[in-house]
């Protein structure tokens, strides 16, 4: 008995791996995030349980511990559980955390990497987050680290680098942390993007510069990407 943390991607269901697909239609038990869709869910065996797990800001179906302790419950019973998370399950995703708690308990655990947003959603919004002669690193940071924690997010370090900045899940903190990166020394008018419901119908983009980013009216869910590529559109002509 194993379970799969497996990368559901960032939203299209033809950006699922072929395992990620398979284990789908073939898992006994899927607990998924809030963000995978219906069509995602849809490859599901039709007489497979659905359990949703899903957080967002504000809103938890269930603490992670609860999670976890679903996931050693299943684990221990049925024959293949698929814990389906959105864009990569080591990206931001608490795979980590979840793949711990099952190997303390001696259930086996297989990752099955994912498409994450952080890469995903600027390509469909045109934007390289490498770019030879613009853009020689990228780094991807969580905007949802509490600013009086133990761990924070050091922004001015950030900004020294020079690096693309791809930050999830920060639509909640964005002025803050724009105030950050400009007091950090990063120019006004360096371009930002949002991406909202990347590779999706839903999908929104949202130009804009630092200056104007905690103004954007950015909604969850939504990648932020921050830096000169950030001013690209390489999407096909119209």
């Amino acid at each position: 008995m194993t379970v799969y943390l497996v990368g559901a991607g960032p939203g299209d269901p033809e950006l699922l791996t072929l395992r990620a697909a398979r284990l789908l239609a073939a898992a006994d038990v899927v607990l998924h995030d809030r963000l995978v869709g219906a069509s995602t869910l849809a490859l599901a065996r039709p007489d497979a349980l659905l359990v949703d797990v899903g957080k967002s800001t504000g809103s938890h179906t269930m603490a992670q511990s609860e999670i976890n302790d679903l996931l050693v419950e299943h684990g221990s019973r049925a024959a293949v559980v698929v814990r389906l998370k959105g864009g990569d399950p080591f990206v931001f995703g608490r795979g980590g955390e979840e793949a711990q708690a099952l190997l303390a308990a001696g259930v086996d655990v297989e990752v099955v990497p994912g498409i994450t947003a952080a890469i995903a959603a600027p390509a469909a919004a045109g934007i390289p987050v490498t770019m030879r002669n613009q853009a020689l690193a990228f780094t991807v940071v969580t905007g949802h680290a509490d600013p009086n924690g133990p761990v924070t997010v050091d922004w001015a370090a950030h900004v020294a680098t020079g690096a693309t900045l791809v930050i999830l899940m920060g639509v909640g903190r964005i002025g803050l942390i724009a105030d950050q990166l400009l007091a950090a020394g990063m120019r006004p008018s360096t371009p930002a993007v949002g991406v909202q419901w990347a590779t999706t119908e839903r999908q929104r983009v949202t130009r804009t510069t630092v200056a104007e980013l905690g103004t954007a009216g950015l909604a969850s869910p939504c990648t932020i990407v921050v830096g000169e590529v950030a001013g690209l559109d390489l999407r096909s002509l119209p």
